[in-house]
């Protein structure tokens, strides 16, 4: 086998290892596979690299070509996807576990990309909330708004997802517009190599937007200032000291930590054997024991289970368990690999004399088993494990020690209360899963493990076929949890975003404001043309660009039709006597949805044109009712602009109806698709 030197990129250039380099075991063979690690490295000429070069150049892009360009990515990760499964085998991983690390990365870059293009603006200033009205007049508003920090992204991965572990932090940061330089774990870095050398190679990130430390990263962290952005996962004791450094805390660097975590799951009282539910919690606990040898952050560590159904599951689980063959992860046959490396090994089993002290084991013996492959005899091998823990009460040290690997306990409850407690007293979790068929139970079980956790995962037989399962962070939502979890968050769409930018007040009049994100505001200029909005392409509207059309009388005889004709014949459209006894109206009123009809008749422009479709209506809202013989006009302003294909984009109006008196009754936005 050829040794692979593992090199960093750093400041635009490959840098091999040197003599400083650590070696790398095969999780299969125990053989030396890789080195990596130099000396050589600059730290602060590749933070000057990111930021001088890879930040602004991002910055330069609006979050719509950051978001094609992480589409463009995935593409061609997804292309060349096969190098990557065939360098992974030898991390211990087997051909389903490359679906959560490898595909999982891929299809959150996918996620962020789609995230951007349909929930962030085709601009560089990301608008946070509503306005704010400051004044009497509304000539003095505020919105708050996220801008990218101008530093860098220190991403410290630990070693079990050497390709997702990347890409859920890259996508948000980069989508952010913020460089990145990534820092995998050594004992899988050849992995990650691969993955930025596919990247780099396919010329689609701007020069400084990325690079790689593959071993350590020296004084990095004594270089930070308070626009960078450490994201950290791995173990508590690593995160505490890191966490701790006096630079950081100085300067008050970002530091986000997903750690060590107790992860709970939970057997509903209804979900008996022989129920959906039980058979489903039974799966659940197999594959999170079973996938990635255990070796996930989010893997079930502790069980719960009602004190009448223990001696079922163990049963159950201890079945299931047993239909795993171990081995060599490239044979078709295997459901699980190795642990990543001897030294892991080690840790589990040292973990498992501390639980042992507490609980029993019921299943799985690491010195009784059997591993299929030739060349896996002497590679990092445990079995699924299972212990039973008869007194969680008194215990302590299953509810604070992770055996990072396939182990877990199993513990019984005597109610929902008790069952809350324990999952509890892990100190703060990634997550903690619910199966149970009974609503009240969840909602019981929410409301008091919430604080605790950071994930809630509640299946049934309803939503089993589709759930994406207790160990499975979706890029959707937030990952991340308090106390021992870290107390740090990621993904959760446009919220991981966030996490690298500056959220900033800012106070100012209507222009102003519109000048700034890109978006008109109500009081700002508006600008009246010739010529019909409507009939003029996407790219010949400018924000501000106002229609005024004339009025338009809305009489009984409109009223009562539009009732016959739409079946609306709502007591406060047709009962005068009825409407006034509404302290609301003032007799016989138009609908709503009238109102919103005229409107368009008054502001449409009939003939083709580049108007092609009407794809929605936004925060509609009814202030004042219309009465017979009222007059109502409208003002339509274009708000915002947005480009989706070459060939059109989504216009967003403001619309606003006024009655003779100039009061508003009613408005909202509407969305068109235009011909560019």
């Amino acid at each position: 086998m050829t040794l692979m030197n593992v090199k960093s990129y750093a400041a635009g250039e490959w840098i091999a290892p040197d003599d400083s380099a650590r070696e790398i075991e095969s999780a299969i063979t125990g053989q030396v596979i890789a080195r990596a690690g130099t000396s050589a490295l600059d730290p602060q000429a590749m933070l000057d690299h990111a930021r001088s070069k890879g930040g602004p150049a991002l910055r330069k892009l609006t979050f719509h070509d950051r978001a094609r360009m992480l589409k463009a990515l995935a593409q061609h990760l997804t292309e060349h996807k096969q190098a990557l499964y065939d360098i992974s085998y030898d991390t211990g991983a087997t051909k389903r576990d490359h679906a959560f690390d490898i595909d999982g990365g891929i299809g959150t870059m996918f996620v962020f990309a789609s995230k951007g293009r349909r929930e962030m603006p085709d601009g560089h200033v990301l608008p946070d909330g509503g306005l704010e009205d400051l004044s009497r007049s509304g000539s003095f508003l505020g919105q708050h708004i996220c801008t990218p920090l101008l530093g860098t992204a220190i991403h410290i991965n630990a070693f079990n997802f050497p390709v997702w572990g990347m890409l859920e932090k890259l996508a948000p940061t980069l989508l952010a517009g913020m460089p990145a330089i990534v820092k995998p774990a050594t004992a899988t870095c050849y992995v990650t190599e691969a993955c930025v050398r596919l990247m780099l190679e396919a010329d689609i990130l701007p020069e400084g937007a990325l690079q790689l430390v593959s071993g350590g990263i020296g004084d990095m962290l004594d270089r930070l200032d308070c626009q960078d952005v450490v994201g950290f996962t791995g173990s508590a004791a690593t995160a505490t000291k890191l966490r701790a450094n006096p630079n950081l805390v100085q300067n008050s660097t970002r530091f986000m930590a997903e750690q060590d975590s107790l992860n709970a799951s939970i057997l509903g009282p209804d979900a008996e054997p022989g129920t959906p539910e039980f058979d489903l919690f039974i799966k659940e606990a197999a594959t999170e024991i079973t996938t990635k040898a255990g070796q996930k952050c989010t893997a079930t560590r502790r069980i719960l289970a009602p004190e009448t159904h223990v001696d079922a599951v163990i049963e159950a689980l201890s079945a299931k368990l047993s239909k795993t063959t171990i081995g060599d992860p490239r044979l078709d046959d295997t459901r699980m690999g190795a642990l990543v490396s001897a030294d892991q090994k080690r840790d589990v089993l040292e973990k498992l004399d501390i639980l042992g002290a507490e609980a029993s084991r019921v299943f799985g013996d690491p010195d009784d088993f059997t591993i299929t492959g030739d060349e896996a005899q002497t590679g990092a091998f445990l079995p699924p494990m299972l212990y039973h823990c008869t007194d969680p009460d008194r215990a302590r040290r299953i509810h604070d020690t992770e055996a990072f690997g396939p182990v877990s306990t199993i513990m019984g409850y005597r109610d929902i209360g008790h069952a809350v407690d324990l999952a509890n007293r892990g100190g703060g979790s990634l997550v903690t899963s619910l199966i149970t068929h009974d609503p009240a139970t969840a909602r019981e079980v929410t409301l008091g493990t919430a604080a605790y956790h950071g994930r809630l995962y509640i299946n049934d037989r309803t939503s089993m076929a589709e759930s994406t399962g207790h160990g499975s962070p979706m890029p959707h939502m937030v990952h991340g949890g308090p106390g021992r979890a870290g107390g740090g968050e990621e993904l959760g769409g446009i919220r991981g975003v966030k996490h690298y930018m500056q959220r900033t007040a800012i106070q100012g009049s209507p222009d102003m404001l519109t000048a700034i994100t890109g978006t008109w505001v109500p009081g700002s200029t508006e600008a009246e043309r010739p010529a019909h909005p409507f009939t003029r392409k996407f790219t010949e509207l400018d924000i501000g660009d106002t229609l005024y059309t004339p009025a338009r009388t809305v009489t009984l005889d409109d009223i009562e039709t539009f009732a016959h004709f739409t079946g609306d014949t709502f007591y406060a459209h047709m009962d005068d006597e009825a409407a006034r006894r509404n302290p609301f109206f003032p007799g016989r009123v138009a609908h709503g949805y009238l109102l919103i009809s005229f409107a368009a008749g008054l502001f449409v422009e009939p003939n083709e044109g580049p108007v092609l479709a009407n794809t929605g209506l936004d925060n509609l809202r009814f202030m004042k009712p219309v009465e017979a013989g009222d007059a109502i006009k409208v003002r339509l302003i274009v708000k915002a602009r947005t480009p989706r294909t070459p060939d059109y984009g989504e216009v967003r109006w403001q619309v606003t109806l006024t009655n003779q008196d100039d009061e508003k009754v009613a408005e909202y936005e509407l969305l068109t698709m235009n011909a560019t």
